[in-house]
């Protein structure tokens, strides 16, 4: 897959743009002056694979906050900065790796100097946010949708240029929508506009169970054109299931190369003569101990099964009464139903 080439920006010790992984991204869902809470919750995003994390910091009292977590974490922090330039300036100073600013939420052009001016002498990134809503903010009345598109890469290129004007190129940009279509076609603009690294994802795409379909659409279609060096999914509820959700989006276009197994299973149809899905489920918990990237098949049937099997490195096709296991595209045994998954694990211990 051709990535688009961006210039590179370091965010803490994580390498962003150019050639480098795309990293994950998500957000604490406490109140940052809750430091164990805090930290509890930064500890399962990093053990879940996030690369980077993002903190809410409304107050001084954030702020405070802010500077206690980054002492006690490695994983680079994101201070997320809406309206105050004092914030800003405190959470810099705190140790943040790097801001998310929305410069149209400042209306002073001085202040935003003033941040920019701070972050240039601490050597960080910022990553400058454009959000529809803002955008309607920024305009009288509602503006129609067809324009939304337009008039938000419009504002990222008046602020990249306030950010250039003042020596600063550490950027990384985004421009998001609740829209997939319309996050797709902003971040497309803004790809062809600017050489920068792009962050990208969805304002905010629902609750876990309804944010999984728009995410990979919205994250898919993007990644596979190269657009995106960093990707949040946003989802209402625990962020630990952004980053396995994010992660997943990256395997499944061969762009995470990670330890982990890969199940495949087939949709099941009336061929079926076994329980596939509960065989599968069962072949899934034996891959809870498994720590290498190997690929599993488990099959209901002749019709797709060897050819599914071809391409696994351990594969099932299960049929009436029995079971036959291929190993690397080659059938290794056939047993009974009821040795299936004691098969299975015994093939596995030997990857």
């Amino acid at each position: 897959m051709q990535r688009r080439i961006s210039k590179e920006v370091f965010i803490g010790q994580v390498r962003i743009g150019g050639q480098s992984p795309v990293a994950v991204q998500s957000m604490t869902k406490v109140e940052t002056t809750d430091v164990s809470a805090c930290l509890r919750q930064i500890r399962k995003l990093t053990a879940a694979g996030c690369d980077l994390v993002r903190l809410a910091v409304p107050t001084k009292a954030d702020t405070e906050a802010f500077a206690q977590i980054v002492r006690k974490v490695e994983v680079p922090l994101i201070a997320d900065i809406h309206f105050s330039p004092e914030r800003a300036v405190e959470a810099i100073e705190a140790g943040a790796a790097k801001i998310r600013l929305n410069p149209g939420n400042i209306k002073d052009p001085h202040q935003i100097e003033r941040v920019i001016d701070c972050a240039r002498d601490h050597g960080i990134a910022v990553r400058i946010g454009v959000n529809e809503a803002s955008i309607r903010d920024l305009k009288s009345g509602d503006v129609p949708a067809e324009e939304r598109v337009n008039l938000m890469v419009e504002e990222m290129m008046g602020y990249v240029r306030l950010f250039e004007k003042r020596r600063f190129e550490n950027l990384v940009l985004s421009v998001k929508s609740a829209s997939v279509a319309r996050t797709i076609e902003a971040n497309r603009a803004i790809a062809e506009a600017f050489d920068y690294p792009i962050h990208v994802g969805l304002t905010h795409a629902g609750l876990v169970e309804d944010a999984t379909i728009p995410s990979a659409v919205a994250l898919g279609a993007l990644l596979a054109e190269g657009i995106g060096d960093t990707i949040r999914v946003s989802m209402a509820g625990d962020p630990v299931q952004e980053v396995i959700c994010g992660r997943a989006i990256l395997r499944a276009l061969g762009l995470r190369r990670e330890s982990v197994p890969e199940l495949i299973v087939c949709p099941t149809c009336g061929r079926c003569q076994v329980d596939v899905v509960g065989l599968a489920r069962r072949v899934r918990k034996l891959l809870a101990k498994v720590h290498r990237p190997i690929r599993v098949a488990v099959m209901g049937c002749i019709v797709n099964g060897p050819g599914e099997a071809a391409d696994a490195d351990l594969a099932v096709c299960a049929g009436s009464g029995k079971g036959y296991l291929y190993r690397g595209g080659k059938k290794i045994a056939v047993v009974a139903e009821e040795e299936i998954l004691a098969a299975v694990q015994k093939e596995l211990t030997r990857f």
